[in-house]
């Protein structure tokens, strides 16, 4: 018998990643995580958004994009009506990125 390293389960998985979201199976169960409720995952790697965790059987964690769930908010979203702001730092076109494509065309 093996046992489970910091309550890590095997029972959590991406079945599906879409355009508009991503279709998780959890527990027997399936969710649909849809970009605009969940913007964490948009303009992720294929491998960061299915590498997910099942931890203690209700939380739900992602270690290379940082991100934590808990199975309740999916279950009852109207429980947690405060929504993320997420910003994708990995995104090269802000300011900074402008000027100095600027410079380059001069």
């Amino acid at each position: 018998m093996k046992l489970l390293k910091h309550g890590k389960n095997t029972s959590a998985s991406v079945e599906n990643i879409t355009p508009f979201g991503i279709w998780l199976f959890v527990k027997g169960k399936e969710y649909f995580l849809s970009y605009e409720d969940y913007p964490y995952f948009k303009d992720q790697t294929l491998k960061s958004i299915q590498k997910v965790e099942l931890l203690h059987g209700f939380h739900l964690y992602w270690p290379d994009l940082d991100v934590d769930l808990e199975i309740d908010n999916l279950e009852h979203p109207e429980k947690y009506p405060l929504k993320s702001k997420y910003i994708n730092k990995k995104s090269n076109s802000g300011p900074a990125q402008f000027k100095q494509i600027a410079k380059l065309v001069k």
